[in-house]
């Protein structure tokens, strides 16, 4: 019997002594497993700044241009790419559409945007996560806008604000105020104009985005080149003009002329061939300018 209580006593200060040990054991264990918590939660920030803070869709873009909305060449276009729309924010809870996406014969230009209805001092929003390329004022256009380039590719623009609210180079996400809305530039009432562009290539918003449902058009949107120059032809059919006349109507800024400049002079200042500027105005280069002339550029 006395040996039965010592086999129990030992067995009980037994467990005892491994459950002390296993408590000491995981005490000093706790700071190493939240030293390597920590330890992997700064990678993974790390790994996420580096991936926001990269040269964002570096598969299409090469060069990052904060001076200019439009920088790119044609040929810069990819012939096809697949487009993410997910992770999306409506730029405005605005529904009330005033103006699509296409020829205004009034104008003889293609409207490459949508006008959305806004008063002055709503709130404006990115779109998509991504990054601030073009934070400027545009006299003859855009009014004050801004320009983001997203992960996805697209590049999305904003224009007729009353105020912007970001700058240049900064990371924005999805449903971050970007603006306030307004009526500036080459306006006619308080809205926003809203682009949406892949390496400078004009897509219809609609394509995109349901404004009335409030909603993407689904998860991925496949662009293809072919579609844009088709789209090119069929207005000039419609409209009884080359499709060169088409391209060079699609123009979306305008420039003012000051004293004593050329088409030369304007053409440097712009960072716009000689040839086009004045193609684009249906003149040719040596033509005179007159103070106040609006170009097309």
């Amino acid at each position: 019997m006395n040996f039965l209580r010592r086999a129990a006593l030992t067995i009980a200060l037994v467990g005892v002594g491994a459950t002390a040990y296993c408590q000491d054991l995981i005490a000093r264990q706790a700071p190493v497993d939240r030293r390597l918590r920590a330890v992997d939660s700064i990678a993974i920030q790390r790994a996420v700044d580096r991936d926001m803070s990269g040269n964002l869709s570096s598969d299409i873009y090469t060069s990052w241009v904060t001076n200019r909305a439009h920088p790119y060449k044609r040929d810069e276009v990819p012939e096809s790419y697949k487009i993410d729309l997910r992770g999306f924010c409506m730029p405005t809870p605005s529904r009330n559409i005033t103006s699509r996406y296409g020829y205004r014969a009034a104008f003889k230009r293609v409207h490459k945007g949508l006008d959305i209805k806004v008063c002055t001092g709503d709130t404006i929003v990115a779109a998509f996560d991504g990054k601030v390329r073009v934070v400027r004022y545009d006299e003859g256009g855009y009014g004050n806008y801004v320009v983001i380039r997203h992960n996805n590719g697209l590049e999305t623009i904003y224009g007729h604000l009353s105020k912007q609210l970001v700058c240049g180079d900064q990371m924005v996400k999805a449903g971050e105020p970007i603006g306030l809305g307004g009526n500036t530039g080459r306006s006619f009432g308080s809205h926003l104009h809203f682009e949406t562009r892949l390496a400078g290539e004009p897509i219809n918003p609609e394509l995109l985005f349901n404004f009335p449902a409030q909603d993407v058009t689904g998860d991925f949107y496949t662009f293809h080149k072919s579609d844009a120059s088709n789209a090119t032809n069929l207005l000039a059919a419609q409209h009884k003009v080359s499709s060169e006349d088409v391209v060079a109507m699609t123009a979306t800024h305008f420039y003012k002329v000051k004293r004593n400049e050329t088409i030369s002079s304007i053409a440097e200042k712009l960072g716009v061939s000689e040839e086009t500027l004045a193609k684009n105005n249906r003149m040719n280069t040596e033509a005179r300018l007159r103070v106040g002339q609006i170009l097309r550029y």
